[in-house]
């Protein structure tokens, strides 16, 4: 009876080293594989604040541009309006200039008034020709 006690306890001992090894074995599994997770997991989220960030600095800049063209678009027809208020003005001391010619005599000297007018006039307008060329 000896004999089958010793080698029942080996048996026992040896399953009970078998369990052991084989939880051991779980163990580490599990802790690589919630670790594998984790990383897998931070990769996917970082990707998706990247592209967060990209989407809100894309709309950001997208607005700007928006903001940037309009306030462009605005200066562009003020000048615009500037522009042909001045050529009517030149139109109209042309015209004034032609009839002073037209009638004028020796003794009057008011085209030198309308010339000097009229290249005040037209000095303004390059200036804001200018000024349109470099907006475009």
């Amino acid at each position: 009876m000896k004999l089958s006690d010793s080698s029942s306890d080996i048996h026992h001992t040896r399953s009970g080293k078998d369990k052991t090894r084989s939880s051991v074995r779980w163990f580490m599994v599990m802790w690589i594989l919630l670790i594998a997770l984790g990383v897998v997991g931070t990769y996917y989220y970082s990707n998706h604040l990247q592209q967060q960030m990209i989407n809100q600095l894309q709309a950001h800049t997208q607005h700007q541009i928006d903001t940037l063209k309009t306030d462009y678009e605005k200066q562009l027809t003020t000048i615009s309006s500037e522009v042909a208020a001045l050529q009517e003005q030149v139109q109209s001391f042309n015209e004034l200039l032609t009839f002073t010619k037209d009638n004028a005599s020796n003794k009057t000297d008011n085209s030198n008034k309308l010339y000097t007018q009229l290249s005040e006039v037209k000095k303004q307008l390059d200036a804001l020709q200018k000024k349109m060329d470099l907006l475009k």
